[in-house]
C-alpha cells in the first residue's frame, strides 16, 4: 500500500496531537509513579519575605495588603515588600499607609517592566525565602504552613502554589479557562514527582534567594525562574495545598492579549534557554521543556497542516477523510459560534470550550510570529474587568 504526501502529513499530525494532549500527560504520570522524587518535608520557619510587584493597582492594592496581613506567621520573620514599577495612580501612597503595620514601599522608576522591577526588590529583600505575588491574588491565612515545609528538602530551590480561577459570571471565556487550568494542574503535580516543574503560577511561587539570579527584562519569570532554578542542581516543586485565586478574563480579547504576550516572553525563554532542551544535559527536564511547551506551541501549525492536507484526501472522496475533514470544519464553526455568542453576551454552553481551544493556539501563532519580529514585552499592561472583585482579579 503506497501513502501519499497527504496521508502522511495527516496522519503525523494526528499523531503529534494524541501525543501532546494525551500521550505526554500519560508519559509523565507514568514516570512520577515509576520513577517518583518524592519531597522530604519538615517544620520550617525562616524568614520570609512577600514580595507584591504592581503598576497603577490602585484599586486592589489596599485589600491585597489587608489579605497579606492576615497571614498566619510569625511577624518579625515576615516582610512585605510592594515592588512599585513606576506607577502613576494612587498606588504609592495607599501602600504608605501601611507603613506603621510593616509594609514597605520599593519605587522602581523608569518603567523598567515586571521582571527589572521583581530583580531590583529582590535585592532588596531580607528574607531567606520569597514569595512573589500578583497585587490582585488572595491568599489563604495559612499559606505559609502550606509552602514552606517543601523547603526542608534541599534539593527544593522553588516552591509553586496552586491557582484556582474563579468565574462569578460564568462566561465562556471563563468555563475554557477553568477547564484548561484544571488540566494543567494534573500535569504539574506529575511533572513534580517526576522532576521538576518547568513553569510556576506567577500569582505564587516562592523561591530560595540564594538561588534567585536577576533575569533578563523581557523573561516570562514565572516560566524562566523554573529553568534558572534547575541550572543551579534544584528543583521547582508543586504543593497543590497551598491554595489562591483569581476571577478569570471574561473577554475574549483580553484573554487572547494576555496569552499573546505571555506564549511570545516564553518563545523568547525557550530560545535563549534552547541547551536546556537536550535531554543529554538536562535530562527528563528537557523531555518536559520539549512535550510541554514547544510542542504544544507548535499545535497551532499542526492544526492547520492538519486540516490542509484532509481537504485534499477529502476531495479523493475516501469515507475516512471526508469525515476528519467535516469533524474539523464543525470544531471551528463551534468555535466561531461560541465567538459570537460570547460577543452578544449570552453564554455558549458546550462552545466554551472550542472557543477557548481556537482563541489560545491562534495567540500562539500570533505570538510566535511577535517572536519571529522580535517584538519584546519587558513592560505589562494590566488587564482589567471593572466588574471584578479587586481583591482576586488578575
Amino acid at each position: 500500500m503506497i501513502v501519499s504526501f497527504e496521508q502522511l502529513v495527516f496522519w503525523v499530525c494526528i499523531i503529534l496531537m494524541a501525543y501532546v494532549y494525551i500521550g505526554y500527560p500519560l508519559l509523565v504520570y507514568l514516570v512520577s509513579i515509576v520513577m517518583p522524587k518524592p519531597v522530604i518535608k519538615g517544620d520550617r520557619e525562616p524568614t520570609v519575605t512577600i514580595l507584591i510587584t504592581a503598576y497603577n493597582e490602585q484599586s486592589a492594592i489596599r485589600e491585597k495588603l489587608a489579605n497579606t496581613l492576615r497571614i498566619e506567621y510569625p511577624k518579625e520573620k515576615i516582610e512585605i515588600l510592594v515592588a512599585s514599577d513606576g506607577s502613576t495612580d494612587g498606588t504609592d501612597d495607599i501602600v504608605r499607609e501601611f507603613a506603621g503595620q510593616g509594609v514597605k514601599l520599593l519605587r522602581v522608576e523608569g518603567r523598567v517592566g515586571k521582571t527589572a522591577t521583581q530583580n531590583a526588590a529582590v535585592e532588596q529583600a531580607t528574607g531567606e525565602i520569597i514569595l512573589f505575588s500578583d497585587a490582585t491574588t488572595a491568599y489563604q491565612p495559612d499559606v505559609f504552613r502550606k509552602v514552606l515545609p517543601y523547603f526542608a528538602d534541599r534539593s527544593v530551590g522553588c516552591v509553586a502554589g496552586r491557582l484556582i480561577y474563579l468565574d462569578e459570571g460564568d462566561t465562556n471565556v471563563g468555563k475554557g479557562a477553568q477547564s484548561y487550568w484544571g488540566y494543567e494542574t494534573f500535569i504539574k503535580i506529575a511533572e513534580s514527582r517526576a522532576c521538576s516543574l518547568i513553569g510556576a503560577s506567577g500569582c505564587l511561587y516562592a523561591v530560595r534567594k540564594a538561588a534567585y539570579d536577576p533575569l533578563y527584562p523581557e523573561a516570562c519569570s514565572d516560566f524562566l525562574i523554573c529553568t534558572s532554578v534547575f541550572r543551579k542542581g534544584l528543583r521547582s516543586v508543586f504543593a497543590p495545598e497551598a491554595v489562591c485565586s483569581e476571577v478569570t478574563n471574561r473577554d475574549a480579547g483580553h484573554e487572547m492579549k494576555m496569552r499573546i504576550r505571555v506564549i511570545s516572553q516564553t518563545y523568547t525563554d525557550l530560545w535563549r534557554n534552547r541547551d536546556m532542551l537536550n535531554p543529554f544535559k538536562s535530562g527528563f527536564f528537557a523531555v518536559e521543556l520539549i512535550s510541554h511547551k514547544l510542542l504544544r506551541y507548535a499545535v497551532p501549525f499542526i492544526l492547520l497542516a492538519a486540516y490542509i492536507s484532509s481537504i485534499f484526501l477529502a476531495a479523493e472522496r475516501s469515507i475516512i477523510y471526508t469525515m476528519a475533514f467535516a469533524l474539523q470544519t464543525a470544531f471551528y464553526t463551534a468555535a466561531l459560534m461560541g465567538m459570537a455568542i460570547e460577543r452578544l453576551g449570552r453564554r455558549s454552553g458546550i462552545l466554551a470550550m472550542p472557543l477557548y481551544f481556537v482563541l489560545a493556539n491562534l495567540a500562539s501563532l500570533i505570538a510566535f510570529y511577535k517572536f519571529l519580529r522580535g517584538e519584546k514585552y519587558a513592560r505589562w499592561e494590566p488587564i482589567r474587568d471593572t466588574a471584578r472583585n479587586p481583591q482576586t482579579n488578575a
